[in-house]
């Protein structure tokens, strides 16, 4: 029985890649990893090269390949994702999927790409919008789950700089121009397309039976 699965999850912003990548992470024991969150940790360690990043990704673009690959390559490498890892927010250009496929040097092949497709942008610019974190564990809140006060674990909740309207269709913009180009590099390699228009178990069954299918072989 495989277990040590190699996962990336595509789709625009707002999709609900975040909360699938922690639902597949609970469900099958696959470490999950965040760019999104890995820029936000290294803001915080007060590195230059960590605010320059930060700075770039919160405004709602895409950090150059340059930055990007090399630093990701190497996290994966790490004792925490090298036997298996669920990865959102990269690959975010052609570029860095490319640099993936040839990474074979760190680690095997990647198992699965879903796409989660959702159409209705009005739609996700609301999803984003409305959602907000714990300023203490990091906790991502959406509807219908947003926690009348603070957080579960007594945190404030604030809505991310990036998650305002303004910044959110810069976004998706960004998104149309350079990311929407990686799920035509997938398509060939047998990306499963996920309905994301569906409620949060709907979709996270259509990966699931996908997971243990490959978990089996």
């Amino acid at each position: 029985m495989k277990k040590e699965l190699r996962i990336i999850l595509l789709g625009p912003p707002g999709a609900g890649k975040g909360t699938q990548a922690a639902k597949i992470s609970k469900e099958f024991g696959i470490p999950y990893l965040s760019t999104g969150e890995k820029f936000r940790e290294i803001k915080e360690s007060g590195s230059e090269l960590g605010l320059k990043a930060y700075k770039i990704w919160e405004s709602g673009n895409l950090v150059p390949d340059e930055m990007t690959i090399p630093w990701v390559l190497e996290l994966l490498d790490s004792e925490t994702y090298r036997k298996g890892f669920i990865l959102d927010g990269f690959p975010r250009t052609v570029g860095q999927a490319e640099a993936m496929d040839s990474a074979n040097y760190k680690f095997p092949k990647i198992d699965a790409v879903f796409n989660i497709e959702m159409m209705l942008r009005n739609e996700l610019v609301r999803r984003l919008s409305s959602r907000k974190q714990c300023k203490a564990c990091n906790s991502i809140y959406g509807e219908p789950n947003m926690p009348s006060g603070k957080c579960g674990c007594g945190g404030e909740l604030y809505q991310r700089d990036d998650d305002k309207p303004e910044t959110i269709n810069k976004r998706l913009r960004v998104y149309d121009k350079q990311t929407a180009n990686v799920i035509g590099y997938y398509l060939h390699k047998g990306m499963m397309i996920i309905d994301g228009e569906r409620d949060i178990e709907g979709v996270f069954s259509q990966m699931k039976g996908k997971i243990h299918q490959l978990m089996d072989s």
